[in-house]
């Protein structure tokens, strides 16, 4: 399965498509700021599922949670904008946060540094950069799990 991580597109949204029309993800995540553009690119690709959060700057959308945690492929992703983990201080929060969910990966936007690493422990964790620049590819088989980032 592979997996798009997009973050920080503040209305950027030509890098979201040509990503999509490259990789043929099975799977696209949206870590906020601004929300509105995933919606907007979901309606492009009304058979491909989104998952979104949203950011700072998307203000209090009732409906959807700040931070969520999904399984896809038996693996545990816990992902949030990162603004209220503090990542632009560090990341020890959000990694603690991630640690106590027993997530595998830990998805966070907020600072607009691409960021992908595997800590000691296996914990993934990534920040796919802006969205007008970079994205997130995460790759699933068989409880393998692949990230990296790719330039747009």
């Amino acid at each position: 399965m592979k997996i798009l991580v997009f973050s920080d597109s503040h209305h950027s949204l030509s890098g979201m498509y040509a990503a999509i029309d490259q990789f043929q993800p099975q799977q696209i995540i949206h870590l906020g700021d601004l929300i509105c553009d995933a919606e907007e690119v979901a309606q492009h690709y009304p058979k491909l599922p989104f998952c979104m959060v949203p950011g700072n700057c998307d203000g209090w959308i009732p409906s959807v949670p700040v931070k969520r945690q999904v399984t896809l492929e038996g693996v545990s992703i816990l992902l949030s904008h990162g603004h209220r983990w503090g990542v632009k201080s560090g990341y020890d929060v959000a990694i603690s946060d991630a640690r106590a969910v027993g997530a595998d990966i830990l998805l966070f936007g907020h600072t607009h540094n691409a960021l992908c690493q595997q800590l000691e422990d296996g914990l993934w964790m990534m920040n796919p950069g802006p969205a007008r620049t970079s994205c997130g590819l995460i790759e699933l088989d068989q409880g393998n799990i692949s990230c990296s980032l790719c330039q747009l």
